[in-house]
């Protein structure tokens, strides 16, 4: 894999993904940002809530489980001195379908918790991460 990333100004930066999809990213306004896009940190928080979200859905579809929807809601916690980083990241799954049975949920979480999803087992290394799930029937 691999990525570029191209200074704007300000404190605002294109990256660009060797899949060739751009997005810009800017830093807080205390450090000059102009809230023309997400903040770094905020991106680890998609990467790790997406990864997961991908893992889940794909392994609901092998399954052939009714799976119509998946929402991924990321809280966090930071340590107040620099380096900032996560000590806690949680993540709470909402999907929906007709018949969906909660076990298959939970197994699908828990499979993209301990084996499948990268950037959670990554970031697991320096943050303690937790799930939890509901299940919406429709």
């Amino acid at each position: 894999m691999k990525a570029s990333i191209r200074w704007l100004d300000g404190m605002a930066f294109e990256g660009r993904t060797g899949s060739g999809h751009s997005v810009t990213v800017d830093g807080p306004p205390d450090l000059g940002g102009r809230d023309r896009g997400p903040r770094p940190m905020e991106l680890l928080l998609l990467g790790v809530g997406t990864c997961s979200a991908v893992d889940v859905v794909h392994i609901l579809q092998r399954g052939r489980h009714p799976v119509s929807d998946c929402e991924v809601d990321v809280a966090a916690e930071r340590r107040d001195e620099p380096p900032k980083v996560f000590t806690h990241i949680h993540l709470h799954f909402r999907v929906s379908g007709s018949g969906l049975k909660p076990e298959a949920v939970a197994r699908a979480v828990r499979l993209s918790a301990e084996k499948y999803c990268s950037a959670s087992i990554m970031l697991g290394q320096a943050a303690e991460i937790t799930h939890d799930h509901e299940v919406v029937e429709v």
